[in-house]
């Protein structure tokens, strides 16, 4: 009996040393480890936002596997479950690809939607823009409100944080003013245009943009414009020049204001170049178009607001209802901001000569859809005019997007 009890306490003694050698080595493959039950209770936290691969471990010690419990395997195993990404836990020597989303695996069908949102975006604004002002023909007044309606939706995303709201100081508030005010312009004069002639016809004399960018690089920024691009722009000039001497919806009024439009568009272009700065797209469009709506607001009130007090407003009702009249304000806002927001997400994601080209194919959707939803008969040199105006201006953006592209090549080298 004695010797049973002598052998056990030897078995124990020994015991000890061997728990205590097993403590140490823990200890130090396991220096920050935490106990399995600390964190969520998942196991999801066991090494301080680690986790740690038990195989590894018990390999690089210095005793054999064998000399390991099996209890102490069975204790160490469920950490290799409890570091699956499934429970949230990250490995730091075994780092696991992030399963790829549909997104990020098919990129061009996510340009494509971008681009097809934008084109959809922009015809149906065109249209119902244009339906508008056939019952309501107050351009100063509707230009506010596509302003307005933008301005809402930009104040509701900043509230809900999508985006944060970008910190705006009295140096940036400067810069953006002239382009701000510049913006109005040419948003207002394009509706003018809009309300006085057919849309194709306006989006055609709009094809002269890139002519008036030149004009002003050249001769107000001092930049040096290739003979390559002049020429380009020709088949430009002829076609709008063709195009109008044969447009049936023709008008001065129309004519002038999509002219004073492209200049208008071509200093804000100049002096976007002056106040450049680090704030996003969105915020910089949001931004913009506040102080462009404070512009818009005066004109609007002096030149349209007697008549929309006397007649206006009341002859809207009467004609299609106070309800139809409301949505189609509000909805044409809407398109009116959100096909600007995607022409900027979409020039974010593409090259700028995939970005010319898409422009140049919205201008041609926008005239092949106008005439047809709104039934304009054009004359066969319109018609051929306002072609060679698009293929010259698609010319014109090859050009221009090229360059930029060896601009920025040879910078990076």
């Amino acid at each position: 009996m004695e010797s049973r009890v002598l052998s056990g306490a030897t078995a124990i003694s020994a015991g000890v040393p061997r728990r205590r050698t097993l403590d140490r080595l823990s200890s130090a493959c396991f220096p920050a480890a935490k106990l399995i039950s600390a964190g969520d209770g998942s196991g999801g936290n066991l090494v301080w936002g680690r986790q740690l691969r038990p195989s590894i471990l018990l390999e690089s010690s210095s005793l054999p596997a064998a000399n390991f419990p099996a209890t102490k395997r069975e204790i160490l195993r469920p950490c290799l479950a409890a570091s699956s990404p499934a429970e949230g836990g990250d490995t730091a020597g075994d780092a696991k690809i992030a399963p790829v989303g549909f997104l990020e695996k098919y990129p061009a069908l996510t340009t494509g939607f971008f681009f097809f949102m934008w084109y959809f975006l922009n015809v149906i604004f065109n249209i119902l823009n244009k339906k508008i002002y056939n019952y309501f023909p107050y351009p100063y007044f509707v230009s506010v409100i596509h302003l307005f309606v933008g301005v809402v939706y930009c104040l509701v995303s900043w509230s809900v944080g999508l985006p944060k709201r970008a910190p705006m100081d009295s140096n940036l508030l400067k810069l953006l003013i002239p382009v701000a005010v510049c913006h109005a312009l040419g948003h207002v004069t394009s509706n003018v245009s809009f309300a006085a002639v057919a849309v194709s016809f306006t989006h055609t004399i709009k094809a002269l943009e890139p002519f008036f960018n030149a004009a002003a690089s050249q001769f107000i920024l001092g930049q040096q414009i290739p003979l390559t691009l002049w020429l380009s722009l020709a088949p430009v000039v002829l076609g709008v020049s063709m195009a109008s001497l044969t447009e049936l919806s023709f008008n001065w009024l129309g004519f002038i204001s999509a002219m004073i439009s492209n200049i208008s568009f071509t200093y804000r272009s100049i002096y976007s170049k002056k106040a450049m700065t680090d704030m996003d797209s969105t915020n910089l469009y949001a931004y913009i178009s506040i102080i462009a709506l404070i512009v818009c607001i005066p004109p609007a009130l002096i030149l349209e607001g007697p008549q929309l007090i006397k007649h206006g407003f009341g002859d809207a009702i009467a004609k299609v209802g106070l309800t139809k009249f409301v949505t189609d304000l509000f909805w044409v806002g809407m398109f009116y901001h959100l096909y600007n927001q995607l022409a900027t997400n979409t020039l974010e994601r593409v090259a700028p000569l995939t970005h010319a080209v898409g422009n140049v194919l919205k201008r041609v959707f926008v005239i092949g859809f106008s005439i047809v939803v709104f039934g304009n008969k054009i004359s066969t040199q319109t018609g051929i005019g306002t072609c060679i105006a698009i293929a010259g201006v698609a010319i014109y953006s090859f050009i221009k997007a090229r360059m930029e592209e060896e601009k920025r090549q040879t910078k990076a080298a």
